[in-house]
């Protein structure tokens, strides 16, 4: 099945409804991220399989899978979407009423402690590009840009990237706030085994730097005990302030609300604890010149 065969049966509109089931594992999820009433997504994914001739989606009682003729037009559909991206960046330059769109996709770090100034920055100047911005665990972020279904990503290196071209980003250190005045008021540093037995505050379940903390701590033998789980690090920040528990979080947010809160910050000694960032790609001379652009512009290079 080629590309131009798929352009032939299916329109842009079913390709990304496709792509957006096959990526959300549901029909339902589907039709929502693509801004569509369930009834109409599944009268299109119908006549695409009547189109095609054959079943592209697996139904069961958890959601749906593709096909293995499902895969290959997953395939080809990322293909052609990719190549209107990279059409409309280049157009860009031409039209401004084009918009572009980044599919980028971050852990909790950057997310909250890096990105805001640098892609206001970059957006502030190209009023034509939209970014759709998700948060991830490095480790889903290595699949979606390996499989096309994310333009950028931004992981920690020690996780395996397979052929995808790193560029360095940040680097993020991980430290544990106590209370300013507190019987830690006058240690530097420390290793997460000496306080793993206190009592936590945390981030919301499901955060993947609450998960990437979580499964360290029970690698060591010492599972967290969460008092309460705030959704920011300022949540954290003012809970631990206050004597309620330890937090563990980023030192760029430490150093944000150490004095405002009256926070202590310790530096963690374990090697886990101090992550480099980098930018993912699938292949940088292959993206759409607006994600080219991008990825200059988050890693400071030329």
């Amino acid at each position: 099945m080629s590309a131009t065969v798929v352009l032939m049966r299916f329109d842009l509109v079913d390709l990304r409804l496709f792509l957006l089931v096959v990526e959300a594992g549901s029909i339902t999820h589907g039709a929502t991220r693509a801004n569509m009433a369930l009834p109409s997504a599944s009268a299109r994914l119908r006549g695409m399989e009547e189109a095609i001739g054959l079943p592209l989606l697996e139904r069961g009682r958890r959601g749906v899978e593709p096909t293995p003729a499902g895969d290959a037009l997953a395939h080809h559909a990322r293909i052609v979407l990719r190549q209107i991206e990279q059409m409309r960046g280049e157009l860009g330059e031409f039209s401004r009423g084009l918009k572009s769109q980044i599919r980028l996709l971050a852990n909790t770090a950057s997310m909250t402690e890096f990105l805001p100034e640098k892609l206001a920055a970059y957006l502030a100047s190209r009023p034509n590009v939209d970014i759709d911005l998700k948060e991830r665990l490095s480790t889903e972020i290595v699949k979606a840009v390996a499989n096309g279904s994310a333009d950028i990503g931004i992981i920690t290196d020690a996780v395996d990237h397979g052929n995808l071209e790193l560029r360095p980003f940040a680097i993020d250190r991980l430290v544990l706030v106590t209370p300013r005045e507190s019987q830690w008021t006058d240690r530097r540093r420390s290793a997460f085994a000496d306080v793993a037995d206190r009592e936590f505050i945390g981030l919301s379940a499901g955060s993947p730097l609450q998960d990437y903390l979580g499964d360290h701590a029970a690698r060591a033998g010492h599972p967290l005990s969460y008092r309460i789980r705030m959704r920011t690090f300022e949540g954290i920040c003012q809970m631990v302030s206050h004597g309620v528990g330890l937090g563990i979080v980023p030192e760029t947010a430490a150093r944000k609300y150490r004095k405002p809160m009256a926070i202590h910050s310790i530096r963690l000694t374990d090697n886990w604890a101090t992550r480099r960032l980098a930018v993912c790609v699938r292949a940088f001379e292959q993206l759409p010149p607006h994600a080219r652009d991008l990825v200059k512009h988050l890693t400071g290079s030329s």
